[in-house]
């Protein structure tokens, strides 16, 4: 939808069609948490708590997500002439990034170190879904920076990615979180 949005706002049943493929990190966390939110609310229960549960084996799911990506040679880097560079089938004749690797080593295996050493500890809920956000927003952005856009892609200020846009916008959510966190507000609403 994010990447789309004219397409699907015509056709909005296709959304669900998941079966052709075209999904994104961004639209699967949305859809996750909404449903995960309404089914802990019926249930009442802590969102926080088991946000902070999701996110800590969360990067596993990104590791394998990439491996993927590399595999079927899609999201495939920008150019490139060192030596690592990989020549993807769809990228043309030309080296370019393996970006899916990168992904997969930084924001699946270093992200799952990191969020399985911060379960060591007791924190407030929803400390570890803020950090998270943060971490996994931050690596994210930086990597879209050597990804090669799809030519359909519009770019926000003539250089930001839908996908940078949208990590900006997780990054902010975890620091408003972290900040909220000292406040009742927390126990009060969520």
């Amino acid at each position: 939808f994010f990447y789309y949005p004219d397409y699907f706002l015509k056709n909005p049943l296709e959304i669900i069609a998941i079966w052709k493929g075209g999904m994104s990190f961004h639209g699967g966390l949305i859809g996750s948490v909404l449903a995960g939110y309404i089914y802990i609310k019926k249930n009442r229960q802590s969102f926080l708590w088991w946000a902070d549960l999701i996110v800590v084996t969360a990067p596993i799911g990104l590791f394998f997500g990439r491996i993927g990506n590399f595999i079927n040679g899609e999201l495939y880097g920008k150019p490139s002439n060192l030596p690592w560079a990989i020549i993807f089938p769809e990228g043309g004749p030309i080296p370019r990034h393996p970006v899916q690797l990168y992904e997969c080593l930084l924001t699946g295996l270093f992200l799952f170190l990191f969020m399985w050493n911060l379960r060591k500890k007791e924190w407030p809920y929803g400390t570890k879904l803020a950090i998270f956000l943060i971490l996994y927003g931050t690596l994210r952005f930086l990597f879209e920076f050597l990804r090669e856009p799809a030519q359909s892609f519009n770019l926000f200020l003539g250089w930001m990615t839908m996908g940078q846009f949208l990590c900006l916008i997780m990054i902010i959510s975890g620091i408003l979180l972290l900040y909220f966190l000292r406040k009742d507000f927390i126990k009060k609403y969520l």
